[in-house]
């Protein structure tokens, strides 16, 4: 019984370690590199009774970056980076549920604005979403 418990125990270690080592090699992995120099992206803000385009040049490496020089978003700080709230003036009612989604290119995206790498001519929508 003792060897089948330390057995069982050493697995469970090793299972462990090896979770650990991989989620420290993914961590801020986007699988893209942010990307030096001018770049044009745009940005479509979906509301519910319109959709708003915006070009912008930049030479920001961070979605962030670029949507600040604009003056685009505003929220607050987190240990995970900027929470937005407001964008392009529309600040979402929490108590409604409400929350920004970012995509790029339609397809959602799995990191913050602080570490999205932007490059030449990419695609992002921001849209105003109701419910958790």
């Amino acid at each position: 019984m003792n060897i089948s418990r330390k057995t069982t125990r050493f697995i469970s270690t090793l299972f462990l370690a090896v979770l650990i080592a991989a989620m420290a090699l993914c961590t801020g992995c986007t699988g893209e590199a942010a990307q030096p120099g001018e770049k044009t992206i745009t940005v479509e803000v979906v509301l519910p009774d319109e959709t708003v385009t915006h070009t912008i040049t930049t030479e920001a490496e961070y979605l962030r970056g670029a949507l600040e020089e604009k003056s685009l978003v505003a929220g607050d700080e987190s240990q995970y980076g900027l929470f937005v709230k407001t964008v392009a003036g529309v600040t979402i009612d929490e108590s409604k549920q409400e929350w920004w989604n970012f995509t790029k290119g339609g397809e959602p995206l799995f990191t913050g604005v602080d570490t999205t790498p932007i490059a030449d001519g990419d695609k992002f929508e921001i849209t105003l979403t109701v419910g958790y």
